[in-house]
């Protein structure tokens, strides 16, 4: 996003969080942005606190603010400085606002989401809407994966509404109007606002259907993984699918039953181990426990 913005609007600033602790030596460490901000020479702000930034920040005459996953929420005193404070969202407006847009519509086992700029205002995700692109949400994709498709994306859409903005042909459009437009009662609204992932939400639950494990096995890989237990032992499922009780009789791959089948596990991480194949997990319990 950064070399694209850069290339075809001035900017002023990149305001990212502090360095932290990180690694196994909790050396300070910059963020992604920091680093690719000063690769291209530009100005980089890391305030501790949004709030007493305020007039370091109103001093950047900026004429508008592009905001993506920054960690925090922007106070209102910011965002009153600039005409317009772009966001990035990765899911098809007013639908699943909040912190986990992605997991959460993979979990669902929606075919479809998308990515919407809005103009961000105090609420929740609940800005006007300026542009917005669907896309179809593959049977198999993980949340890495999405993740990554649509952060190539909202950078892309970024641009074209800064340029938009710069050539005075933006249109706002309130998210009630699109949900007006896309036939969303306010039920439906309510019923897929995300929030951060709870350590509850990572553990599988085997009375659902196959269907439904798969779809959080997906929702949650690469990071942090679905967890569950295996003959007594803590298990992370790194790509799992489902499978009907009849395919199970030769089964070399480890499986657990479901309320409607069963979900074969393809790739696993055990304690102290590295990811591994589900037929090598396998292998490797029948040798623990025959020797």
């Amino acid at each position: 996003m950064l070399d694209a913005a850069a290339a075809r609007h001035e900017v002023v600033a990149v305001v990212t969080q502090p360095d932290r602790p990180a690694g196994r030596g909790h050396k300070l460490a910059a963020t992604p942005v920091k680093r690719a901000a000063h690769e291209q020479g530009l100005r980089v702000l890391t305030p501790e606190k949004l709030k007493p930034f305020v007039d370091e920040a109103r001093a950047l005459r900026a004429d508008a603010f592009v905001v993506a996953s920054y960690g925090k929420i922007v106070p209102q005193a910011l965002l009153d400085l600039v005409p317009v404070a772009f966001n990035v969202h990765p899911s098809l407006l007013p639908l699943y606002r909040g912190a986990t847009p992605l997991q959460s519509a993979i979990r669902d086992g929606r075919t479809e989401t998308g990515v919407t700029i809005i103009a961000m205002d105090a609420g929740m995700d609940t800005g006007d809407v300026l542009l917005q692109e669907r896309t179809p949400l593959g049977a198999t994709e993980t949340y890495g994966e999405l993740h990554d498709r649509l952060a190539e994306r909202g950078a892309a859409m970024v641009v074209e509404a800064l340029d938009r903005y710069a050539a005075g042909t933006l249109e706002r459009k309130p998210q009630t109007v699109v949900a007006r437009e896309r036939g969303i009662c306010g039920d439906e609204i309510a019923r897929t606002a995300t929030r951060p992932l709870r350590k509850d939400d990572l553990v599988v639950d085997w009375s659902r259907p196959a269907a439904e494990v798969v779809n959080l096995v997906r929702a949650l890989a690469p990071q942090p993984l679905a967890r569950t237990e295996y003959d007594g032992e803590p298990l992370k499922l790194v790509a799992a699918h489902a499978a009907s009780r009849d395919d199970l009789a030769d089964a070399r791959l480890p499986y657990h039953t479901t309320s409607d089948g069963a979900v074969v596990f393809d790739r696993v991480i055990a304690p102290n181990r590295g990811p591994m194949s589900g037929e090598a997990y396998a292998q490797r319990r029948f040798a623990e426990v025959s020797s």
